[in-house]
């Protein structure tokens, strides 16, 4: 069982879900399981394994979710002695620790655009743990060479791009950043992301292409209460110039999405000690 649910950690990683395992750790007494029993839970409802059942794998399963949630372990310690009276509890006379670890896919950056914005938020993401993914549609730009480490795609002509997004799997550990070199592109990657459960979408671009944008997306059928999920521009407000300080500004909003923090807040708390002229 143990061999099963290795392989399927790797499968569930491949495939950017994420998952929990709960591993008993100790139990005293009459237990429904020993020590070192373990399963796997997958956020798409998959189980592997089993910790007894009833009410106290039900309760693993729903803390699984949060740890899944919080990327936290929790240590869970359940009572088997039944002196709650509750009918439904396992009453085996002894009691167990279940631990519960976070079993988390690498946090995968795609960036739409080459260009050398693309380029310097490639390499600071990569060395925060991401692994990052470039399309663009431009031989020139589009290379292993200016972006080592990196799965590059070469869309072949700017009118094959929602073709070539149509198959891109975007999940929840999926981070967007869009800055390719047409309006047009940009909305139609814009609207890929906004249909996907990414954690984090970030384009490049002013106050007034973003509202030609985001009009003429609504005008396509998005709904626009999913704009809010977009931010533009992408990266904190400490008056970055160069595409190196813009990929500076840039992947700390990644990191914060990472860490479940509020992106938003984060954003509008840097802004105001800049428009104040005091330190953060």
């Amino acid at each position: 069982m143990s061999v099963d649910i290795y392989e399927e950690i790797v499968s569930l990683r491949a495939r950017g879900i994420r998952a929990a395992m709960a591993i008993i750790i100790a139990h005293e007494g009459a237990a429904p399981r020993k020590d070192a029993v373990k399963m796997l839970i997958g956020e798409d409802g998959h189980q592997t394994g089993n910790v007894g059942g009833g009410l106290v794998e039900a309760d693993v399963i729903r803390q699984a979710k949060d740890v899944m949630d919080t990327g936290k372990p929790k240590l869970l310690s359940f009572d088997l002695s039944g002196i709650d009276h509750d009918e439904r509890a396992l009453v085996c006379g002894g009691s167990m620790q279940i631990y519960i670890d976070p079993v988390l896919p690498d946090p995968e950056l795609v960036i739409f655009g080459a260009g050398h914005v693309g380029k310097a938020v490639a390499e600071a993401a990569a060395a925060a743990g991401f692994r990052v993914t470039v399309f663009d549609d431009r031989a020139k730009y589009a290379t292993e060479e200016r972006f080592p480490g990196a799965k590059v795609v070469l869309v072949k002509g700017s009118e094959n791009w929602e073709a070539e997004l149509g198959g891109l799997n975007l999940t929840n550990s999926s981070y967007i950043f869009v800055a390719t070199q047409r309006p047009k592109t940009d909305r139609i990657c814009l609207r890929r992301a906004l249909l996907s459960p990414a954690r984090y979408i970030g384009m490049l671009g002013s106050l007034t292409k973003t509202k030609i944008l985001l009009e003429a997306l609504q005008k396509e059928g998005v709904d626009p209460t999913q704009f809010s999920r977009i931010f533009i521009p992408a990266g904190l407000d400490i008056g970055s110039e160069t595409p190196e300080e813009i990929a500076a500004s840039i992947v700390p909003e990644l990191i914060a999405a990472r860490k479940n923090l509020d992106v938003r807040r984060l954003r509008d708390a840097v802004h105001a000690a800049k428009s104040s002229g005091q330190p953060v």
